[in-house]
């Protein structure tokens, strides 16, 4: 609908003076960002428009009253002219947004926060955006009835992200295909303890209350991004090349935790010298109580368990630090490239710690009767409910072993170690890694593989 010439001064004046609102683009020869990035299974997920580098969250939680006090500043690069961009926040209340320094006009709607820039950004330009917000923060249920976002534990508090439930302690572009750097501060009653990924960099207590800072120095997805406040027992090792390890232990967890926990060095080192070099600059763990969190995730750098975890577990887990961390899928529909290689990594420890080896492991999962498993093709899940399901995890295990049954040993473990060092830090899609593993193996016919064991429908004919 055209606008009135008559209208055009309001329509000013109202642009002027708004506080909050959508963005008002006459004239402008810029573009706003998009909401969302049409991920497949979350298609609200990310926004479009600009590449975060880093964020620094400043966070102050009171476990008794479950308030949150806290400031994000996330600093990106605009990706094309832009005159709006959205940022995803799950709950809690903006208080003020500023661009650049400069008070900006916002609006929200569900869980996209919509950010007006008092000046237009330019292509290429980086900028920095700074949110204050409040309020308790939401735990989220998952698809597939999981929780995750916010969880409030016996003692305090765990933030945990995969797949989207990072917006709902920090607003952020939250999709796996756009990481960052981080600085994370977390104030807490003085006695608490706050936890995060990557190295302490700092510690300070003031009128009861004491702030814990942590640096992330290698990009990370949102999503492996974590908080956790309450008490804990802090134990430092080193690893393989003398690599800090950290770990933070609930101390009803701690007995029980103690052996599992004094074999993450070797466990890293057999992995290094399987997957190479280990990829981040510290390592550990976080041990909650089992009834405060339903299950073990990998966080960068540190990943969180549910109690004590056995050895495949941790086998599993770190694991993730090459496959899922450092390189990262580009969409959810890439969850096998996480999954189906942590799952992998764990045949391989069996096998080479005097156990089953990968092939019976690969041949016993064929011959089982879970029926679950050839519900849907690794590469391609049926939905956002089922991307944590077993086809997911051990048939995208079975591709793998497939791939080294077809190339022999000398090149498999060749593909393993130059997947990790050629996407390091990045993202990939399945599509980057059939065309790698095509181009390390040029005189191989992989089309059967991908065509049943990959995108296949139903149980493989044979094994």
């Amino acid at each position: 609908m055209a606008t009135s010439a008559r209208l055009l001064p309001a329509v000013a004046a109202l642009c002027a003076l708004a506080l909050t609102g959508t963005a008002c683009d006459g004239g402008v020869r810029g573009t706003p960002g998009g909401s969302g990035l049409r991920d497949p299974y979350f298609p609200k997920a990310g926004n479009g428009g600009y590449d975060v580098t880093h964020y620094a969250l400043t966070l102050d939680y009171t476990p008794a009253t479950r308030h949150l006090t806290a400031t994000a500043v996330v600093t990106a690069r605009a990706a094309h002219d832009l005159t709006a961009f959205d940022l995803d926040l799950a709950g809690l209340r903006v208080e003020k947004v500023t661009v650049g320094g400069k008070g900006a006009r916002w609006n929200r709607t569900g869980q996209e926060l919509t950010v007006r820039p008092h000046d237009d950004l330019r292509d290429g330009e980086t900028f920095r955006t700074t949110v204050r917000y409040s309020g308790t923060p939401q735990t989220v249920t998952d698809p597939d009835g999981s929780k995750e976002g916010w969880l409030f534990t016996a003692d305090g508090a765990l933030g945990l992200g995969e797949p989207v439930g990072s917006m709902a302690w920090f607003p952020g572009n939250h999709h796996p295909s756009d990481k960052a750097t981080y600085d994370i501060t977390v104030t807490v009653p003085q006695g608490l303890r706050a936890v995060s990924n990557g190295e302490p960099t700092g510690q300070r207590t003031s009128g009861g209350r004491t702030a814990y800072s942590w640096h992330m120095a290698q990009p990370m997805a949102s999503y492996l991004a974590t908080v956790a406040i309450g008490h804990f027992d802090i134990a430092r090792t080193t690893g393989p090349h003398g690599l800090p390890v950290l770990t933070a232990v609930d101390p009803t967890q701690a007995a029980a935790s103690r052996p599992a926990l004094a074999k993450i060095p070797g466990v890293l080192a057999w992995e290094e010298s399987r997957f190479g070099p280990y990829p981040f600059s510290s390592a550990g763990a976080i041990v909650e109580r089992p009834g405060d969190v339903g299950y073990a995730l990998e966080t960068q750098s540190r990943p969180v368990f549910p109690g004590a975890p056995d050895t495949s577990t941790l086998v599993h887990e770190l694991a993730h630090q090459w496959y899922g961390d450092s390189v990262t899928p580009a969409d959810w529909q890439g969850m096998w490239l996480n999954e189906g290689f942590a799952t992998y990594a764990e045949w391989l420890y069996t096998e080479d710690h005097g156990g089953r080896s990968a092939q019976q492991s690969f041949t016993d999962l064929y011959r089982g009767h879970d029926d679950a498993l050839w519900d849907f093709p690794p590469a391609k899940p049926a939905g956002a409910a089922v991307i944590s399901d077993s086809p997911v995890y051990g048939r995208g295990a079975m591709v793998l072993q497939k791939i080294r049954q077809k190339v022999g040993d000398d090149t498999f473990f060749a593909i393993l170690r130059g997947w990790a060092a050629t996407y390091r830090y990045g993202t990939a899609s399945t599509a980057d890694f059939t065309a790698y593993v095509e181009k390390k193996a040029p005189g191989e016919d992989f089309s059967e593989i991908w065509k049943d064991w990959l995108y296949g429908e139903g149980k493989p004919a044979r094994p």
